[in-house]
């Protein structure tokens, strides 16, 4: 069987394969990879970025070697409610889109969760929780699982916790490229200028790094599990 593993960025994928193999991709194609076995499975792990059409991309690079039996959207999110803690690891149950207003079911018992087309601020993040009744956002599950239906393989999701419900964050939208990534010197000036946000941003790093072990404890426990 070969299971996908889809994320955004390398931080979230790091510690889930430290000790495997690195694959080879396209110069600046913004996609990283890993391929191992597992119990007679092949695993490959793929992030390319923030957003539905990284995830789409991803996608693609987790196909490349051959069509997927399973898939699995993994990463950070944010926490709609104070249900969510930061630093800890979820299952989710339910992804809804936030643009199409589509469900799709994961095939695991836990949290709701709504994928949208950008960084949820604070008042986005109410709004959510009460037009939703969830728990969780991010900007991947749903292209994943939509993906994942289109070839009628399971999908399962697992997320951790990077900004609590309340944080206090910086307006992250405008420092994110068209291809799901990062513009860490413009972000960085930006915020150098902007003390309110540098004990926010640390709590962020904090709970990040946090949640990352979480997350790959989970996955693991999961993958040793998995019977598709």
């Amino acid at each position: 069987m070969r299971i996908g593993i889809i994320a955004a960025l390398p931080g979230e994928l790091k510690l889930l394969v430290r000790g495997h193999q690195k694959m080879p991709v396209a110069r600046g194609s913004g996609i990283a990879m890993w391929e191992w076995e597992l119990g007679g499975n092949q695993v490959v792990a793929v992030c390319a970025g923030m957003g539905a059409a990284a995830a789409h991309r991803a996608f693609a690079a987790a196909e490349f070697a051959g069509s997927l039996d399973a898939v699995i959207s993994i990463g950070w999110a944010g926490a709609l409610t104070e249900l969510a803690k930061p630093g800890e690891s979820y299952a989710v149950s339910e992804i809804i889109d936030s643009l199409t207003g589509e469900r799709f079911s994961a095939n695991s018992t836990g949290e709701r969760l709504v994928t949208t087309a950008h960084v949820a601020d604070a008042a986005e993040k109410h709004r959510l929780a009460t037009s939703y009744g969830a728990n969780l956002v991010d900007m991947e599950a749903a292209a994943v699982a939509r993906l994942a239906q289109m070839r009628g393989i399971p999908m399962y999701c697992f997320k951790a916790i990077s900004d609590g419900v309340g944080a206090n964050l910086p307006n992250l939208n405008p420092f994110i490229d068209a291809d799901g990534t990062m513009r860490m010197p413009a972000f960085l000036a930006h915020v150098a200028v902007r003390p309110q946000y540098w004990l926010p941003l640390a709590q962020l790093g904090r709970s990040s790094s946090v949640a990352a072990k979480a997350l790959a404890n989970a996955t693991r426990e999961f993958l040793q599990d998995l019977q598709i």
